[in-house]
């Protein structure tokens, strides 16, 4: 049992897995209060090593002396993805104890993270704040620590996730003030707001997130873009995209708004219609001040299936001066839409050459890419330039373009001989012609 408890407090949920399988008790008590294991646990927001224990058969609704379970403490600490965890391990979570969740998180929601802390210390003294960031998501959150308690900022998530968890359909207003009490589009509880009002998919949503782009403050304008964008990209899961094609309605506010932040988010929504209109926003934006805007810019221009059929000149022409732009994800951009271009002017395959000698390695490859796919044999020699392959760039199928046209030459060359034979390439032979800079 010891060692149970040593795995839990190092975090090693492999270890705490096949304890359990070997027979070890999951409800096991540690430490001098007696908690079950998985309160250590949630205390330490470590949520493999919760699940791990919830697979084993910790009881998540085990009632501690003093009325909690381990899902309120995990309400209490402000983990939206544990209390999902431990709420969602037991299905359907029974009335009594959902009620309680919900009715936990509205409070630590109404009353503030920080005056519930002060409220529950007794303390008055300053707070040491530390920001937590989820590097697999990109969300992040305040951690809060007072005397003996920490808590995270994440209880309007708690509340908001549960609740359409639930089918609790929480009024857009109430929605919309959580985001803004976390006004950053990389803050948990306003991801979490965008996420849960983008799966509405009605038309009652779009209307009032729309309308809300009205609204003089750029951080109401901000949310109303996100709401907008997430409501176009709409719920996957259940086959649902009412607004794919409505990004053209934006095209008004695009035009006329300032912030470049807001601007970014809706030309993001509108790159998913096809309307003219919104070519000419795009267009507009070529020498915006904010790279982020300009690298938006390429996506708001129509590319055909054939990748040449709907390509104005002036479209052309607005890609072709955004590839020689001093910011290199504006680059990488450019050279990404020309890279999927098929027309046969010779400054595409020329401004793709002139790429492959970018200083920054991803657009040298997307380059040397859209020359293999142009079938231009300057790929082969381009190819070199490349360089070694930076550890997160080596699984980029882009870098077995050039063996792609390779092959397809020595096959064009053989089909005389040969008119039988299959036109489709084989699977990349790594074992035999490596990739450039992994020899």
């Amino acid at each position: 049992m010891e060692s149970l408890v040593a795995a839990v407090r190092r975090g090693d949920a492999d270890a705490v897995g096949e304890l359990l399988e070997a027979g070890a008790d999951p409800d096991t008590l540690a430490g001098p209060a007696g908690l079950p294991l998985l309160c250590l646990a949630v205390a330490a927001y470590d949520e493999p090593v919760a699940e791990a224990l919830l697979k084993g058969g910790a009881d998540p609704l085990r009632r501690l002396p003093d009325g909690t379970t381990p899902l309120l403490r995990a309400v209490d600490g402000g983990s939206h993805l544990l209390t999902y965890a431990l709420a969602s391990h037991r299905v359907p979570l029974p009335a009594p104890e959902r009620a309680e969740l919900l009715a936990r998180a509205r409070h630590w929601t109404q009353v503030g993270v920080e005056a519930e802390l002060r409220r529950r210390t007794g303390l008055t003294g300053p707070m040491t704040r530390v920001r937590v960031e989820d590097d697999e998501v990109g969300w992040w959150c305040e951690q809060l620590t007072l005397g003996s308690l920490t808590v995270r900022d994440e209880h309007r998530a708690v509340l908001t996730s549960m609740e359409a968890h639930y089918g609790v359909r929480a009024p857009f207003d109430e929605l919309v003030a959580r985001a803004l009490a976390h006004p950053d589009r990389d803050h948990v509880v306003w991801s979490d707001v965008v996420f849960t009002l983008g799966r509405r998919t009605d038309e009652e949503t779009w209307q009032w997130s729309r309308d809300l782009l009205n609204h003089p403050d750029r951080t109401h304008r901000l949310l109303a873009a996100d709401l907008l964008l997430s409501l176009i990209l709409g719920d996957v899961v259940k086959g649902g995209q009412p607004f794919w094609d409505r990004g053209r309605e934006l095209v008004p506010w695009a035009e006329q708004e300032e912030d470049p932040e807001v601007l970014a988010v809706l030309l993001n929504a509108m790159t998913h219609d096809g309307a003219p209109e919104i070519e000419a926003v795009g267009r507009s934006c070529l020498s915006h001040p904010d790279p982020a805007v300009r690298s938006l810019v390429p996506d708001t221009l129509l590319l055909s299936e054939d990748g040449r059929s709907l390509v104005r000149p002036e479209s052309l022409a607005t890609v072709l001066t955004l590839s020689g732009d001093d910011d290199p994800g504006v680059r990488e951009r450019a050279c990404h839409w020309l890279a999927h271009y098929r027309g046969s002017e010779p400054e595409v395959a020329d401004t793709l050459f002139a790429l492959t000698h970018d200083a920054w390695q991803p657009v040298r490859i997307c380059a040397v890419s859209g020359l293999a796919w142009r079938d231009d044999p300057r790929c082969v020699e381009a190819e070199h330039r490349i360089g070694p392959v930076a550890e997160e760039l080596r699984h980029d199928e882009r870098l077995h373009d050039v063996w792609r046209y390779q092959w397809r030459r020595r096959e064009a060359e053989q089909a005389a001989d040969r008119p039988d034979r299959s036109t489709a390439p084989p699977d990349y032979p790594g074992g035999s012609i490596h990739p450039p800079g992994q020899e």
